[in-house]
């Protein structure tokens, strides 16, 4: 986790709510590598990040809007009208513009697609960081502009070359459903890409701490590496 702030104040504080126990996992490593903000918990359901809420002062909530008990901006609105303030990042797989709208009036500062990388991430809060620290009266409307710019990302943050955002997001599709695991031609076969490609993407959720890799035995010659969603063995 990460102490104080750049600034020398007291840490953003973040709670992740997230059904998937991997990916939670994941985003409060996430929060702990950036400078300034400190992960308070997670939550796994509506009813959980109520709970938290309640114990432990939070700044921000990094929100999957697909929970198992309640919709994330359903969950939002509850929070506002019970006097919670926090705001939200929304961590979601959907592209309606529609939710975005609606969530704009709930304290949805950002919207982040699943699934992100770090640098993705760390881009949102570094940017929400910057927004928050805009106090006092603004000299003008150029004061006002810059303060709201600061959420703005300048563009996507590049996934590494060669691999895209839809096929990476079908390959953990793929991963996650497969539950027992799947080598890089299983995959391959299952997205309509080649092997090499498929193992790329792989290496790629390795890396950003979604998967693991293990040898499979059993097999003549040289052992193809499995790849199961999650960081168990």
């Amino acid at each position: 986790m990460s102490g104080t702030s750049a600034g020398g104040g007291e840490p953003i504080r973040v709670l992740v709510v997230e059904d998937d126990p991997v990916a939670a996992d994941a985003h409060v490593m996430y929060v702990g590598r950036v400078p300034g903000f400190v992960a308070v918990g997670k939550a796994h359901t509506g009813a959980e990040a109520r709970r938290v809420l309640e114990r432990a002062p939070v700044d921000l909530l990094l929100l999957d809007l697909h929970l198992p008990d309640v919709h994330g901006l359903q969950l939002a609105r509850s929070l506002r009208a019970g006097g919670h303030h926090a705001d939200v990042i929304a961590v979601t797989s959907a592209r309606d513009l529609a939710v975005v709208r609606e969530g704009v009036s709930l304290g949805v500062v950002q919207y982040v697609l699943k699934p992100f990388t770090f640098a993705t991430l760390r881009d949102r809060l570094v940017r929400y960081a910057e927004f928050r620290a805009a106090v006092g009266e603004a000299s003008g409307q150029d004061e006002v502009d810059r303060a709201l710019a600061a959420l703005r990302a300048p563009g996507p943050v590049a996934l590494p070359k060669g691999l895209s955002g839809p096929t990476l997001e079908r390959v953990t599709v793929v991963l996650r459903d497969a539950g027992e695991g799947l080598t890089a031609t299983g995959v391959a076969k299952a997205v309509g890409i080649s092997r090499i490609t498929a193992r790329r993407y792989l290496e790629h959720l390795v890396d950003a701490g979604l998967a693991a890799r293990r040898p499979q035995y059993g097999t003549v010659g040289r052992p193809e590496l499995q790849y199961r969603w999650g960081t168990g063995n």
